[in-house]
Parts: structure tokens; sequence; C-alpha cells
């Protein structure tokens, strides 16, 4: 793929940013479903909140999107609420799967359609960065109080399906049916707008 291909996609995926919560009640049987970097596929709506409060569930989903619609522009009431959604048929990484205690947190990228096979045969230092933010959001909300307004039988119904499966733990999405490649390591360089595929080794000493 062209370094210009490259700076289209991770332009749309990363530009603009931002992250979300929704929270629900999963049997741990079908947390153990997620890995990290697989590819899942919602076929709903998936509605979720720009406010982050405490765990109202055993598992949060934190995603991360670049192109949510903003309820709140066309109901009021959805502002009380951070109320975002993505469209039907939405494409994610699982970035990282994140556990303390009983609660645990599964850290989604909003992906485009057309990149499915890029992002599931490569990392890059973005995914890392993110990563680290979204762990120290965890940490940092794990034990503070809930949200009332998230607390809603309407809000939980709305969040209380798991994402990219089945209420019995079945995919929606195949994810190695994706064309396997050799895997890549992707530098983005944002301040000088640079891309770099493979000019450094997988391993760090830490």
């Amino acid at each position: 793929m062209k370094n210009s291909r490259l700076k289209t996609i991770y332009h749309e995926t990363f530009s603009g940013l931002k992250l979300f919560y929704r929270d629900t009640n999963v049997p741990e049987n079908l947390i153990s479903n997620y890995k990290i970097g697989q590819i899942i596929q919602e076929k709903g709506f998936t509605d979720m909140t720009s406010l982050g409060g405490g765990f109202s569930g055993n598992l949060r989903y934190l995603i991360a999107s670049a192109h949510p619609k903003d309820l709140s522009k066309f109901n009021p009431d959805s502002a009380k609420i951070g109320h975002f959604l993505l469209d039907t048929i939405t494409y994610f990484k699982v970035l990282d799967i994140y556990k303390i205690g009983d609660k645990t947190q599964i850290f989604l990228l909003n992906i485009p359609d057309n990149s499915l096979t890029l992002f599931k045969n490569s990392s890059s230092n973005l995914e890392e960065e993110i990563i680290e933010k979204a762990r120290k959001k965890f940490n940092g909300k794990v034990n503070i109080a809930l949200i009332p307004e998230l607390q809603t039988e309407d809000w939980k119904e709305r969040t209380k399906s798991p994402i990219g499966m089945s209420d019995n733990g079945e995919f929606f999405f195949d994810d190695s049916k994706i064309k396997a490649e050799p895997l890549k390591r992707i530098e983005i360089n944002t301040e000088k707008k640079t891309i770099e595929v493979n000019k450094k080794p997988w391993w760090k000493i830490w």
C-alpha cells in the first residue's frame, strides 16, 4: 500500500478522534471471546455516551471514533446523557482488554470499512499512544460515582447488548477471512506529517 493511501486512512481514522463510553453486563465467558487485534463488526446502531463516570456494569466498551453522530443536535434530551451514535455495519479493531477486579474495559477503535486488511495486519505508534490513555482513564474511573442520567431503563436497554456479537456470543464477522499479510509496524509523525513502515523492530526493551 502506498504511503499516500496510508496517510489517507490514518487521517480518516485518527483525525478528530474522541473517546466514548458504553457500559453493560456481559457474562465472563462471552467477554473472554474478544481478543486483542481482532476486527469485529457491529450490525446495529452503536449507542454510546461522551460522559465518563463510574462503571454501571461489569463491562465497559471504551470506543475511540472520529465519526459519531451527535444526537444532541436533534434532541435536547440527548445532551443530558451525551448521546452519540455510530451507524449500522460499523467495524472496530480490539486495541486492548484491561481488567481490574471484576471490571473489564474493552478498548475499540472505529475503523473504515475499506481498511480492514491494514488494521488486521499492522500496529502503529498511534494505537499504542491511545491504549496508554485508555488505561489511565480506566484507572481513574473504576471507583468513582455513577452518572445518574445514565442509569435510566431506556439507556440501559439501548446499551445492554454486547458489541460485535449476539447475546449467545457468536460474532457477526469472522475476521479470519481477512487476507493475511506480513505484519507491519507503522510509525506516524503527526507534527512532520510523515509515515514510515517497518522502520523499527517489533520488540522493545522496557
